[in-house]
């Protein structure tokens, strides 16, 4: 049951994800306008690389989740792809960026989060798989 459960949650929690690059990949200019200034200048020079690798991260994400439901092994390579997304996005976001200047420290919360669940998937896969849950 467990297995169920945590597979359903991750889907959700990467939908959610897919949810936010497409809310940032397609912001328009009215939704630009009413951010702050310095949130603006985040989101208007992000570099197509860092676009890519949210883009990845989460699309990579909701294929291993759906993968992991279906019971394939194919869950742990896309959620290594994911993972790898994850961590060229957050380098962009915590140290190449200025987010960390533009929200403060509490900025870093949901990108340690976001690693996290994406290790943790990683591991769930891979024990998943150790115990034949998936084939």
């Amino acid at each position: 049951m467990s297995f169920w459960i945590i597979s359903i949650l991750a889907f959700i929690w990467n939908i959610m994800g897919v949810l936010a690059y497409i809310g940032q990949a397609y912001m328009t200019e009215a939704d630009l306008a009413v951010l702050p200034e310095a949130e603006q200048a985040l989101y208007t020079n992000v570099p197509a690389w860092a676009t890519a690798a949210f883009a990845i991260a989460v699309f990579a994400g909701t294929l291993g989740c759906l993968f992991l439901i279906l019971r394939k092994k194919w869950a742990k390579n896309l959620f290594f792809l994911s993972f790898v997304g994850v961590i060229v996005q957050m380098v962009y976001n915590l140290f190449i960026s200025k987010a960390m200047e533009v929200y403060g420290p509490g900025g870093a919360i949901m990108p340690i989060m976001i690693l996290i669940i994406a290790v943790f998937l990683i591991w769930y896969t891979n024990k998943s798989i150790y115990k034949n849950w998936i084939s």
